[in-house]
């Protein structure tokens, strides 16, 4: 199966259960493994055969500049539907980190996959 990688996506949003959370965006990075078939764009080699990273990203950070979620887990959801729905992706893996969540650690994170392995 290919796949679309990005990592390191750093999107804006309010997260978090905390009083303080509610009133401050905070930054979250986002990494992505995403089943596409390479095959077309790499023989064509054209943009409109591929996979639009650049447009995913896009989307991925207007969605959560608007969403006010408390739990990670809730917005890794709901940007792997997005994915999902509006972009035709059938398997993804997406890892959300929140860097300093818990003083003593770097992030806390979850990762979650969607879809079947054979998309």
């Amino acid at each position: 199966m290919d796949r679309v990688l990005i990592q390191g996506l750093t999107l804006e949003t309010v997260i978090g259960v905390y009083g303080w959370e509610r009133e401050v965006r905070q930054t979250l990075l986002v990494d992505l493994e995403l089943a596409w078939d390479l095959a077309p764009a790499g023989q064509s080699d054209n943009v409109r055969d591929a996979l639009d990273y650049a447009a995913v990203s896009a989307r991925l950070r207007a969605f959560a500049v608007e969403a006010k979620f408390q739990l990670i887990e809730a917005l890794a959801t709901a940007l792997a539907d997005l994915l999902q729905r509006e972009f035709a992706v059938g398997w993804l893996r997406l890892t959300l980190r929140k860097p300093g969540a818990v003083p003593e650690a770097e992030y806390v994170a979850v990762r979650i996959e969607r879809g079947t392995a054979s998309a």
